[in-house]
């Protein structure tokens, strides 16, 4: 077959901490989807449409620990299956049980299923620090310290509101400064409209911490975002939080817990608890008086 006419794909290694910028610039450079298999050893795909060149390999070092296993390519006829690869069910936490559009088949008994379309905007559940926040949302509401307003800042395609929605909560806002994650938020509440049965479990917009939309002061902050601009808007954070509300942080290398747990407490938010998963953290921690 003329080559013209076939697809490529670059299997990578890619260390989790290079994955989005590694992504962006693989967009720009003309692969029209990139994703991480949920398998061990969770390799990285990018793919080349038909017609496309894919970008100098060389380029690749400006990104620290990636390297190009292989480059192959395939016919047009295998691209959907492809592009689903590594998109199956995961299981997070005690309850839930997270699946892709087309994999409709039943969850374990005693988790609710939540439909998200990868690829659309970060928050799968794929990724470490998305499960780790969702688990310590389900251990405040067992411990009744899940209290309403819920603001989840930086929200993705919003699953973690819609966690804090499931485990009990009923007013909450999220939101982001990307304009892709308005509709993606917006595909999640369709997608799982059956769970609702006509309720709205939470509000969305496209924004930043400064919109007259956020109205403090919210009992539950949510943010699974770098730790940078979590640093970044800490003081806004602390402005909005009433006096013992949680905050679920992650979005923290491992390697920088201490960075993160100082930075915390220096703007009044003591560290309560720490989960971790492969190289990431996630901390709650409570608004003091």
């Amino acid at each position: 077959m003329d080559d013209a006419l076939l697809h490529q794909r670059w299997l990578l290694e890619v260390p989790e901490a290079a994955e989005d910028a590694l992504g962006d610039w693989l967009g720009r450079a003309g692969a029209n989807a990139t994703f991480r298999s949920a398998d061990p050893p969770h390799a990285f795909y990018a793919y080349f449409p038909p017609g496309a060149a894919a970008p100098d390999p060389a380029a690749l070092a400006a990104f620290p620990g990636v390297r190009l296993v292989r480059a192959e390519r395939f016919a047009d006829q295998d691209w959907l299956a492809k592009s689903r690869e590594g998109f199956g069910p995961i299981q997070v936490g005690r309850g839930f049980h997270i699946r892709p559009p087309w994999d409709d088949a039943p969850p374990p008994a005693g988790r609710v299923p939540i439909v998200v379309n990868p690829g659309l905007a970060f928050g799968t559940g794929g990724h470490e620090t998305t499960r780790l926040c969702m688990g310590l949302v389900e251990d405040l509401a067992d411990q009744g310290g899940l209290q309403d307003p819920v603001l989840d800042i930086g929200a993705g395609t919003g699953i973690l509101a819609l966690t804090a929605w499931l485990c009990g909560a009923r007013q909450v806002t999220a939101f982001d400064i990307d304009p892709d994650c308005g509709p993606a938020m917006a595909e999640l509440l369709e997608h799982n409209a059956a769970l609702f049965q006509g309720a709205r479990p939470f509000e969305a917009f496209v924004g930043t911490l400064d919109d007259p939309r956020v109205r403090g002061p919210y009992r539950t902050l949510l943010a699974n975002i770098l730790l940078e601009t979590i640093q970044d808007l800490l003081p806004r954070m602390a402005e909005l939080a009433a006096p013992g509300g949680r905050l679920v942080a992650s979005g923290i290398l491992g390697e920088r817990q201490d960075e993160a747990l100082v930075s915390l407490a220096a703007h009044g938010f003591q560290p309560r608890r720490l989960a971790r998963e492969g190289a990431w953290i996630a901390i709650l921690a409570q608004r003091l008086p």
